[in-house]
C-alpha cells in the first residue's frame, strides 16, 4: 500500500516539536516494517500539490488551509486518518458542543464572543475561578489558555483574545482534583495514562498551582478508556489524547481532548498500534470498492 504522511507545522506543536516528529517518525517506520510505502511532505508542501495521487493518507496537521484540502479530499473519495473533519471538530468550541451532545462528562462551561460578552456570562459558573480558553482553534500560545480568579480579569483576558483577533471564547468552571492526562487508539486496546504532576510536566505547572498536588484519587481507569473512546468517535477521530479531572468521589471529567498528539511517554508503545490502526482503517476502504 502507498501511502502519503502530512506532518504538522512546527507552529502547532507548542513546546512539542521533537515529540510530535518523533512518534510521526515511529509511525512511518512501523508502516515500512509492515511492507508499505510512505511518501512524507510538510504541511506547506501539501498546499502547493497540485495533484494528490495517493488513495491513503495519514496527517497530523493543524493549518486551517491544510485541513481545508483534507476535506475536499475526503470528499473526493480518499481516506484519510485523522480526518480532515475530525481534527475540525477538535477546535475548542466545536470539541465542546461535540462531548456535550455526546453526554461525555464535561465541566460547565460558556461560549461567548471576546468582543462583546454577556452581562451575565460569568453568573452561573459554580466554584472558585475559571478557565478562559481560545474557542476558534487549538491552543497555539501559553496565553490560549488562561485561568482567572474573578470576572474582572475574565473580561480583561476576553478583551486580550479580541486585540488578537481571536473571535470567540469557552469559559469553563476550574475543577478540584487529580489532573491526568491519557493517550489513545480507537479500535485497539492501547490506552495510556499519566499523571503530568508527578513527571514535572513543564506545561502544567499552573494547573498545579491552581488544583495542588496530586492526590491519587481511585477511579474506574478502564470507564475513563471506555468515555475517551465515545469521545473520539463522537469527534470522527482515531488517534487521540487528552486531559481529565479525577475528582475525590472517583468521578472524572475530560477538560480537553486533542486529534493525534505527540503520545511522548509512550510513543515506542504506541506507534505500532497507530499503524496497525492505519492499516485496518485503510484496507476496510479497499475492501469496500470490491
Amino acid at each position: 500500500m502507498t501511502l502519503l504522511g502530512v506532518k504538522r507545522g512546527s507552529i502547532f506543536s507548542p513546546n512539542h516539536i521533537g515529540n510530535d516528529e518523533a512518534i510521526f517518525n515511529l509511525t512511518i517506520s512501523e508502516l515500512e516494517k509492515l511492507g508499505h510505502q510512505v511518501t512524507v511532505c510538510t504541511e506547506n508542501e501539501f498546499l502547493t500539490m497540485s495533484e494528490v495521487n495517493e488513495e491513503f493518507i495519514f496527517t497530523m496537521a493543524r493549518e486551517k488551509d491544510v485541513i481545508l484540502k483534507l476535506q475536499v479530499l475526503e470528499r473526493s473519495g480518499k481516506t484519510i486518518i485523522n480526518s480532515g473533519f475530525g481534527i475540525e471538530n477538535c477546535f475548542r468550541n466545536n470539541m465542546t458542543n461535540a462531548l456535550i451532545k455526546a453526554n461525555v462528562p464535561y465541566p460547565k462551561s460558556k461560549i461567548t464572543t471576546t468582543d462583546a460578552p454577556a452581562e451575565d456570562l460569568f453568573q452561573d459558573l459554580p466554584g472558585d475561578g475559571f478557565w478562559i480558553k481560545r474557542g476558534d482553534f487549538h491552543a497555539i500560545h501559553k496565553e490560549d489558555v488562561t485561568y482567572v480568579e474573578s470576572e474582572e480579569q475574565g473580561r480583561y483576558i476576553l478583551k486580550e483574545f479580541s486585540l488578537r483577533g481571536i473571535p470567540n471564547a469557552l469559559i469553563s468552571q476550574n475543577l478540584l482534583g487529580d489532573l491526568v492526562k491519557f493517550y489513545g487508539i480507537r479500535g485497539s486496546e492501547f490506552f495510556y495514562l499519566f499523571y503530568p504532576y508527578d513527571h514535572n510536566h513543564h506545561k502544567y505547572a499552573e494547573y498545579e498551582q491552581t488544583n495542588g498536588k496530586t492526590f491519587h484519587y481511585p477511579f474506574d481507569q478502564e470507564l475513563l478508556k471506555n468515555v475517551a473512546n465515545t469521545a473520539a468517535e463522537a469527534l470522527n477521530i482515531f488517534v487521540y489524547g487528552g486531559d481529565a479531572i479525577v475528582s475525590k468521589d472517583g468521578t472524572f471529567r475530560i477538560i480537553d481532548f486533542n486529534d493525534w498528539p505527540s503520545f511522548a511517554p509512550c510513543r515506542a508503545q504506541a506507534a505500532p498500534y497507530i499503524a496497525q490502526c492505519l492499516i485496518e482503517n485503510f484496507t476496510l476502504k479497499v475492501d469496500e470498492r470490491i
